[in-house]
C-alpha cells in the first residue's frame, strides 16, 4: 500500500509539473526572438477549416498567399473584389496577429488589362502609372491601420543580372519601384513597406537587392524591410551565403525577414534552384519518389536542415524581425505543384493531418532546452 501511495504521489507531482510547464508552441517559443508566421490560403480563414486552430495556436503573423495579389483584388479595371481579403484581415485581427499584405506590384498574377490600352496594344507610361497609383491607393487605404505591413514590390530582380524586364519595367522604366513605394506610403504612412524576392542568397541577386534599396534610400524613399523568400531544397541553401545575405541586408538599416520559408524534399529538375513561378516541367516518376510517404531518413534530414537555418537566425536574432512559412501544412503547400504539377512534397513543419513533424520539435528544442 505504501508503495502504491508513493507511486501515486510521484505521478501527481509529475502531472502537476506538466500542467505548470506545458509544451510551448512555435510562437511562444520564438516570441523573445522574432515573429513566426504562415501564408494563408482562402480556405484557412473560412469557418470550419481544420487548419484554423493550428494557425491560431502556432503563429502570431499571417500573410495572404493569393487573395491580395493584383488579379485577385482587381480582375477588371475599377472592379475590386475584397471578399476574400476582408475575411483574411478579419481573421488576423480577431486573433491579434501581425498582418502582412502580399503583394501590391508583381510581374505575375496581374490581369492583362493593367498593361493594355482600349485597342489591346501596350498602354502608355502615364496611364500605367495612374493605374498603379489607383490600385495601390485603393487597396492600402482600405486596410489602413489594419494591415501592418505590405510586400510593396515582389521579384523585380532578374535571374541573370540587373532588374527583371517585366511589363512594369518595360513601360514605366526602373522608376516603377520607387513609385510603388511612394504610392504605398501615401496611402498608409504608418504601414511598414517591404521589398520581397527569391534566391537572395545568390551573390549577384544579393548585390542587386542591396543596390536597389540603397538607390531608394538615397532618393528619400522609405523602405522598412527586405524579405528573403527562402524556398529551399533538401541540399540547399549554402548556409554561408544565407548568413552573408542576412548581414548584408541588415547593414542597410532595414528589417530582415524570411518571408516564404519551405524546404522541398524532392529533386529539383534543374541544376540551379530558383523560385520563378513560370517554371514548369513534365511529371516523371523519378521526380516524385515519395508519392505515398517519405522515409524516416528524409524526415530527419529535413529536420536537420530547418535546425541549421534556425541556428543562423538565432545567431542574428537582433537582425531578424519575422520568419514566415509559405503554407500551414504539407497538404496546402505550393511545392506539391511547382515546378512540377502533381507531386507529393513534405516541405513544412506540419504533416497532412496537421501533426508536428521532427523539424517542429527540433526548432522548439533549440530555444527551450538548455
Amino acid at each position: 500500500m505504501k508503495k502504491f501511495n508513493f507511486l501515486f504521489l510521484l505521478l501527481s507531482v509529475f502531472s502537476c509539473k506538466l500542467q505548470q510547464n506545458p509544451e510551448k508552441t512555435l510562437k511562444e517559443a520564438y516570441r523573445p526572438f522574432f515573429k513566426t508566421g504562415a501564408a494563408l490560403a482562402v480556405e484557412h480563414t473560412q469557418n470550419g477549416d481544420r487548419s484554423m486552430r493550428l494557425v491560431q495556436q502556432q503563429f502570431n503573423s499571417i500573410v495572404a498567399e493569393n487573395c491580395m495579389k493584383p488579379e485577385s483584388l482587381q480582375p477588371n479595371e475599377g472592379n475590386f473584389d475584397f471578399r476574400d481579403a476582408d475575411q483574411f484581415v478579419a481573421f488576423g485581427e480577431t486573433n491579434g496577429m501581425f498582418i502582412v499584405g502580399h503583394t501590391l506590384v508583381w510581374h505575375s498574377q496581374v490581369a492583362d488589362w493593367m498593361f493594355e490600352n482600349e485597342e489591346g496594344g501596350i498602354v502608355s507610361r502615364e496611364v500605367l502609372i495612374d493605374r498603379m497609383r489607383t490600385h495601390i491607393h485603393t487597396v492600402v487605404e482600405r486596410y489602413e491601420g489594419r494591415v501592418q505591413a505590405w510586400d510593396v514590390v515582389n521579384e523585380a530582380i532578374d535571374d541573370v543580372s540587373g532588374l527583371r524586364k517585366s511589363k512594369w519595367h518595360e513601360i514605366i522604366g526602373p522608376e516603377f519601384i520607387e513609385l510603388a513605394f511612394q504610392f504605398a506610403h501615401e496611402a498608409d504612412p504608418e504601414a511598414e513597406l517591404y521589398y520581397n524576392d527569391y534566391s537572395m542568397i545568390l551573390p549577384h541577386r544579393r548585390e542587386e537587392a542591396v543596390s536597389l534599396v540603397k538607390n531608394l534610400q538615397e532618393k528619400g524613399i522609405r523602405v522598412d524591410g527586405i524579405g528573403i523568400q527562402a524556398h529551399y531544397g533538401i541540399d540547399y541553401p549554402d548556409l554561408h551565403e544565407f548568413e552573408a545575405s542576412i548581414v548584408a541586408f541588415s547593414e542597410l538599416g532595414v528589417k530582415v525577414m524570411l518571408t516564404e520559408l519551405d524546404i522541398s524534399v524532392l529533386p529539383f529538375p534543374t541544376e540551379e534552384m530558383s523560385a520563378e513561378i513560370s517554371q514548369q516541367y513534365e511529371l516523371e516518376a523519378s521526380m516524385n519518389p515519395y508519392s505515398e510517404d517519405y522515409p524516416e531518413s528524409v524526415d530527419q534530414e529535413l529536420a536537420s536542415n530547418y535546425e541549421d537555418i534556425f541556428k543562423i537566425l538565432l545567431k542574428h536574432q537582433d537582425k531578424i524581425d519575422r520568419v514566415t512559412f509559405w503554407g500551414v501544412n504539407d497538404d496546402h503547400s505550393w511545392r506539391n505543384n511547382w515546378p512540377i504539377t502533381g507531386r507529393t512534397d513534405y516541405p513544412l513543419l506540419f504533416d497532412r493531418e496537421n501533426k508536428p513533424k521532427e523539424a517542429y520539435y527540433r526548432l522548439i528544442d533549440l530555444v527551450t532546452k538548455k
